[in-house]
């Protein structure tokens, strides 16, 4: 291995369900407004073709099955808010997918939390500037333990929810996509050539809102179990 001058930063990876491996992650991409529910919440409408925006690799907070994971309130905002999603990971990869292609690039899937400032959303699209600071700030990516697609399927149906303080706010199915798994990883070929140990958050359902310092919150994918943090 080559000599650095400062070390080397240890590179992201993803605990994987019922084995001691872990799944390293390259990249991660996120779809906006992939439910048409929360599309409308969020003030649109129809099938518009998918949009994506990225977080760090680094952002991931890994959280084990059956703990609680803790989650710092970020600093310079006052409106953090949650979203649920499924988590796609990617074993293969490639440049202008078929949707077939993009399907047998999954690796598997897992729970995960795509944690915006809102109020710093709002002001970079008022202004026009990067989502980054809304978006991409530490541990704003919390996911639960990666599962093999062969254990799985492709995950095209089933409920997808989030409790706050056991109390629903977000309840939908994973066939409400605007755009498929497969549908959105190959879309997002035609921008980026992807490779194995990129992930893709794929969307959340109507109903998010803001969360404050000592809520505890539960995520839960049919298939995939439950994924519980609390906002420290």
């Amino acid at each position: 291995m080559d000599e650095t001058v400062i070390p080397r930063p240890v590179a992201p990876s993803l605990v994987v369900q019922g084995s001691s491996a872990r799944f390293p992650v390259r990249r991660i991409y996120c779809v906006g407004r992939n439910y048409a529910d929360h599309a409308r919440e969020m003030g649109d409408t129809g099938r518009e073709r998918p949009f994506f925006f990225a977080k760090p690799a680094d952002a991931i907070l890994n959280v084990a099955d059956g703990t609680e994971g803790l989650l710092a309130y970020p600093s310079v905002t006052h409106n953090l808010h949650h979203e649920v999603e499924l988590v796609v990971a990617l074993g293969t990869g490639g440049h202008d997918l078929t949707v077939d292609q993009a399907a047998a690039c999954i690796w598997g899937f897992a729970i995960g939390l795509d944690m915006t400032r809102r109020d710093l959303q709002a002001e970079s699209k008022k202004t026009g500037r990067p989502w980054e600071t809304g978006k991409g700030f530490d541990h704003s990516a919390p996911i639960g333990p990666l599962h093999s697609v062969k254990d799985t399927g492709l995950m095209a149906a089933g409920p997808i929810t989030l409790s706050v303080n056991g109390q629903m706010r977000q309840s939908g199915d994973l066939s409400d996509m605007i755009w498929s798994v497969p549908e959105a990883i190959a879309d997002l070929s035609t921008f980026f050539t992807l490779q194995p140990g990129d992930l893709l958050f794929t969307g959340t359902p109507a109903g998010v809102g803001a969360v404050v310092a000592g809520d505890h919150l539960e995520a839960a994918v049919q298939g995939l179990g439950k994924m519980r943090i609390r906002i420290g």
